[in-house]
């Protein structure tokens, strides 16, 4: 019984340890997993890959709505107008502030190139701009109305990356036909 008992303190005290690691020690900890054993690091890729792969087109769309949705106004005027160095147009601020909302997903986008995973970041670039589609209709949110063709501009921006670094014609027809369609509407 008294083994018992340390056995199951030895497990508690193992689960804490795990909860607790943040994902930089978990990173690391994987690598060095990975390093010692050439099976483990074979399934963790397989992990790794059907992670990658599990794409919910609706999902990335709503993030990136999300993320858009979220730009505050008072942050745009507090980082627009007059300036101690100068003045700063606040419509060109906008376009910045829309841009770096959007680099998340766009630096998630190139990631799925670098992976050679043209499949996953065609359905990952339909969340995006299919978020993007949905902002420019629907949101009415102040910050908006200061980048009026920000929208427009960066669905078209978003999608011609994606065609420069898509190599399957196929993929770029069913693109094709996803906006046709209104975005999967």
């Amino acid at each position: 019984m008294d083994r018992n008992n340390k056995q199951s303190r030895a497990v508690t005290k193992k689960k804490k340890v795990l909860d607790k690691i943040n994902g930089h020690d978990a990173l690391i900890i994987l690598k060095a997993l990975a390093n010692e054993d050439r099976s483990i690091a074979k399934r963790i890729e397989q992990i790794a890959l059907e992670y990658l792969r599990d794409i919910d087109v609706e999902n990335v769309a709503s993030q990136v709505y999300y993320a858009l949705e979220g730009i505050e106004v008072e942050d745009l005027w507090e980082q627009s107008g007059s300036m101690r160095y100068g003045y700063v147009e606040p419509s060109d601020r906008a376009w910045e502030m829309f841009e770096e909302a959007l680099e998340p997903f766009t630096n998630e986008l190139n990631r799925y190139f670098e992976l050679s995973l043209e499949n996953e970041a065609k359905k990952y670039c339909m969340g995006i701009l299919k978020g993007i589609d949905q902002f420019g209709k629907e949101s009415t949110s102040q910050f908006k109305d200061w980048a009026e063709d920000a929208p427009d501009e960066f669905f078209e921006r978003v999608l011609d990356d994606w065609k420069r670094a898509c190599k399957n014609p196929e993929h770029i027809q069913e693109m094709e036909d996803f906006i046709e369609r209104g975005l999967g509407k």
